[in-house]
């Protein structure tokens, strides 16, 4: 996620993405977010398996900006 000037990226993990994304567009939680503004999904990847996608989260959060801005463009194009 990120807000609409793109300068924050937010990564997460949810079993219910749509839930999810209208809990942030409606601030339901104070945290990260809210704070920022970021309400606007630019990219999304499914796993069937909870673990896997921690993993996977735990990755992309690790990488630099530079991967991250890579990646959401190459799907957005």
């Amino acid at each position: 996620m990120t807000n609409k000037n793109n300068t924050v990226i937010y990564i997460g993990v949810t079993s219910d993405l749509l839930k999810r994304v209208c809990q942030h567009k409606t601030k339901t939680y104070k945290g990260f977010t809210s704070k920022y503004n970021c309400d606007k999904l630019v990219y999304f990847e499914e796993f069937s398996d909870i673990n896997k996608a921690i993993i996977r989260e735990k990755q992309l959060k690790s990488g630099n900006r530079k991967r991250k801005e890579n990646l959401i463009n190459s799907e957005n194009s």
